[in-house]
């Protein structure tokens, strides 16, 4: 274990040296483009690695797994199947969002409505973000905590610190070029530890046999996941969809085609990676009579392996948390400075407050992860806020042209006033409510919600027919788009 921890922590110093020399030794950053998109020079593989890297985080690398170890094959339910929802969908429509010009969620929402929904919008999406951030602060501090024997507060603080170094210095391109680092680092470890414990669970055979053993009759039945996991697939998957992040790779993508084949490309690499992790988890239920303290993956790194081997993977498995912290961090930055805060007078000044908004954004996610210590409860309170309040008024903007800035306005609000008052239920208020708290149901109702008052505020106020109308020319969702496609 001592040797373990020491090889550890010398990897830790020797990875976050090797990050902080590959930003410092990149292009400078000059204007606000080049801090949070690249200057949109980036190839579209580069950015397609950086969009799997930040959907593999804590809850990919770690939660799944342990999920595994209980669900068998279900719980590919929890993460895989919403990954893949969002992103077939995000392929879809990625054209589209490229096309539009517009390089923020906010400012496409400007242009489709008003500044008013504006604010509105990008207030939730930095809430999103934030919280986000915070849950995979909480990840690294359970992570370094068991693996390095620290306390949570100073493992929390160890692992967030070199991530807010790296991103306040590289900006995205500094994101995007630790991330493809941390991606070859992550996957080399989730083989390695995969191969490790499905060799020492004895292979599918040793699985099987620990199952029934176990009486876990439907552990090898990947559709017995569907119905616990589906308020997380309609959740996550919907919330994902729009995820601010991944539209900021959309739009640093060079073409529309590139944004394309990023997001393709991406699909088709989370498949076996989720199913890898699952394995792993699924693995864990041969080795150990109950739920390893630290998890499954952990525990194989030190059960199993080497104190070498054991570092290498844990430097891994560092990164691929870290590698989601750091595109979350910097997305929340990009909202609060593009969208939300007045422009600086000059390009000099707004990169000076890009960097302070980074530090800022951090700090708030590390007091939310200090205060709620639980990566699954922090994700569900992002996702429900980014669902209910912005899911609606931000998809229907690109196809249907009589939704307008009161339509939008209101299903913000309404899906806000929602969540929050499906939160104070959560937090023991004897609110009146008929449907279960954290449930598909209390989703699939908020969505809803949020659709009908969006459609009927919009059908009793007056129609912005031009503004609709233009913006979905850009996006190329319009009959008049289309015609003009077919005439070229």
């Amino acid at each position: 274990m001592n040797s373990l921890r020491i090889f550890s922590l010398i990897g830790l110093v020797l990875y976050f040296a090797a990050l902080l020399l590959a930003v410092l030794r990149e292009k400078k950053n000059r204007t606000v483009l080049d801090y949070f998109f690249a200057g949109q020079s980036l190839p579209y593989w580069a950015l397609s690695i950086t969009f799997i890297a930040s959907w593999w985080g804590a809850g990919s690398a770690l939660s799944t797994a342990d999920l595994a170890y209980d669900d068998g094959l279900g719980a590919f339910w929890y993460y895989g199947v919403p990954v893949l929802i969002a992103t077939f969908l995000m392929m879809l429509c990625a054209k589209g969002i490229r096309r539009v010009g517009y390089l923020t969620q906010g400012r496409m929402m400007q242009a489709r409505y008003s500044s008013v929904t504006a604010k509105f919008l990008s207030l939730l999406v930095l809430i999103f973000m934030v919280f986000n951030a915070a849950s995979q602060m909480v990840g690294i501090g359970d992570f370094f905590g068991t693996y390095l024997g620290l306390p949570y507060e100073a493992a929390v603080l160890a692992g967030t610190l070199i991530v807010l170094i790296y991103s306040m210095f590289g900006g995205f391109r500094g994101v995007v070029l630790t991330d493809i680092i941390q991606f070859v680092l992550l996957l080399i470890s989730a083989v390695v530890v995969f191969a490790v414990g499905f060799s020492n669970a004895g292979g599918m055979s040793g699985i099987r046999d620990a199952a029934q053993a176990a009486g876990k009759t439907a552990f090898l039945d990947m559709g017995a996941g569907a119905s616990k996991y589906s308020v997380y697939v309609i959740t996550f998957g919907c919330s994902w969809m729009i995820q601010a992040n991944i539209w900021q790779r959309i739009s640093a993508a060079r073409s529309d085609s590139d944004a394309k084949k990023m997001t393709a490309m991406s699909f088709f690499a989370f498949i076996p990676l989720y199913l890898i992790v699952v394995l792993t988890g699924m693995a864990g239920l041969s080795l150990y009579p109950s739920l390893p303290q630290g998890g499954v993956v952990t525990a194989i790194v030190m059960d199993f392996m080497p104190p070498l081997l054991g570092a290498i993977v844990f430097i891994g498995i560092s990164a691929a948390i870290m590698s989601t912290m750091d595109s979350l961090i910097n997305t929340a930055s990009m909202t609060l400075i593009l969208d939300l805060l007045p422009p600086a007078p000059d390009e000099e000044r707004q990169m000076a407050r890009s960097r302070f908004a980074t530090l800022g954004v951090t700090a708030v996610a590390l007091v939310i992860s200090m205060g709620i210590r639980s990566i699954l409860q922090i994700s569900w309170m992002a996702s429900d806020i980014i669902t209910t309040g912005v899911f609606v008024p931000l998809l229907m903007g690109f196809f249907w042209k009589r939704g307008n800035t009161y339509g939008a306005i209101a299903s913000i609000v309404t899906g806000f006033a929602y969540c929050i008052y499906n939160f104070l239920i959560f937090v023991g208020l004897p609110l009146p409510s008929f449907w279960e708290a954290q449930s598909a149901q209390q989703v699939v109702l908020g969505v809803a919600l949020s659709f009908v008052v969006y459609v009927c505020v919009s059908l009793f106020t007056p129609p912005e027919t031009e503004k609709a109308q233009n913006f979905m020319s850009l996006a190329g969702y319009s009959r008049k788009a289309h015609k003009q496609e077919n005439n070229v």
